[in-house]
């Protein structure tokens, strides 16, 4: 009985010290975010590539294919579970890698389906166990793979994995440099994913295509229209 009665005033006395602690490490995950590494990584970085239904997965291949590929290995490719053409669109160009450039490229890409937080047309109501489940989902795979990188351009998909490497880490379980490319689509506004990142600061880069975006969210990066660019 004494026991349990001490317990509860150093209960007490933990619980605000732990989120002290918790919030000093939320600003300074918020203050590093986006500054340069000050120790050279050796070796390949842990990429994941988020991908999505519609022009989503176009954009993205386009800024895949750009990629140091030596650099950004291996590469964990994500699409949503009811996503049945974006992972076959990746798995194409992985497969003309390893035609042109050797057979350690078969090794380096992944392929996995996360659960999708709502459908188009799903109730708001009903939704809010689905996101709950796509959101755990989404912790346990960056938790397994521990991604050093993650790129993404606004599908729904993207949010719950780019809180979820946030989450962790603010925890210091781990460090992963999130850059976020709004969708050419997006002239006048963001995204919802894109919005709910650029509030939160989440992204560690955050890159419009269209120079009256970056008027309006000037936190953003603004380089040009990167996919045109791309697609030359």
């Amino acid at each position: 009985m004494h026991m349990g009665v001490d317990a509860l005033p150093a209960a007490c006395y933990a619980l605000p010290v732990l989120v002290s602690l918790l919030t000093i490490r939320l600003f300074y995950v918020i203050w590093r975010s986006g500054q340069p590494s000050s120790r050279p990584r050796a070796g390949g970085l842990r990429c994941l590539i988020v991908l999505g239904s519609g022009g989503h997965t176009a954009e993205m291949m386009n800024i895949v294919t750009t990629l140091q590929k030596d650099r950004f290995t291996p590469r964990f490719y994500v699409a949503a579970l009811t996503d049945n053409m974006s992972l076959q669109k990746a798995q194409v160009y992985e497969e003309s890698l390893i035609e042109s450039g050797g057979n350690k490229t078969v090794e380096n890409a992944h392929f996995l389906q996360i659960y999708r937080s709502r459908e188009v047309g799903q109730s708001y109501i009903t939704s809010i166990a689905t996101t709950l489940l796509a959101t755990l989902h989404a912790m346990w795979l960056v938790i397994r793979i521990r991604p050093q990188v993650i790129f993404c351009n606004g599908p729904g998909t993207c949010f719950p994995l780019c809180v979820s490497a946030f989450f962790l880490k603010v925890l210091g379980m781990g460090w992963s440099s999130i850059f976020y490319i709004e969708s050419i689509a997006r002239v006048k506004k963001l995204s919802m994913s894109g919005l709910l990142l650029y509030k939160l600061r989440i992204a560690d880069q955050f890159f419009v295509q269209w120079p009256q975006l970056h008027q309006k969210y000037p936190r953003a990066c603004y380089a040009g229209r990167l996919i045109a660019f791309q697609t030359r």
